[in-house]
């Protein structure tokens, strides 16, 4: 009943920047956070940053001053920015996002995955 479509990512030198984009569709009548994660290759998935409906934020130490998460709730769209990228980002990232239907039932949806290949 939710739909997330992701894009953005890619495959960047260290030090750039790629920006990921997630909008939430479908029957809801409210969205409480959107977040990405992150699950490198032989690791277990990880958060790299959240954000509420009010804007309150929640970074990972390792993305801290690098990434930069915002969102457009009249849109229910969310970004990632991230910048000074490192070879240990390479990743496939994951948007996250919990909130209410307009049946007032909760629902947590994720998305499919964006790679993100940063190159040393």
């Amino acid at each position: 009943q939710v739909q997330l479509v992701e894009s953005g990512g890619g495959l960047v030198q260290a030090g750039g920047s790629l920006r990921l984009s997630c909008a939430a569709s479908g029957s809801i009548f409210s969205i409480a956070t959107m977040g990405w994660y992150r699950q490198a290759p032989g690791q277990q998935r990880e958060l790299a940053a959240s954000i509420t409906a009010g804007g309150s934020t929640n970074y990972a130490d390792s993305v801290k001053g690098r990434f930069t998460i915002s969102r457009d709730n009249a849109k229910n769209t969310a970004y990632l920015q991230m910048n000074s990228l490192k070879p240990e980002d390479t990743a496939v990232y994951y948007c996250k996002t919990t909130g209410t239907l307009k049946s007032y039932a909760l629902f947590t949806s994720w998305g499919q995955g964006r790679q993100v290949t940063v190159s040393s």
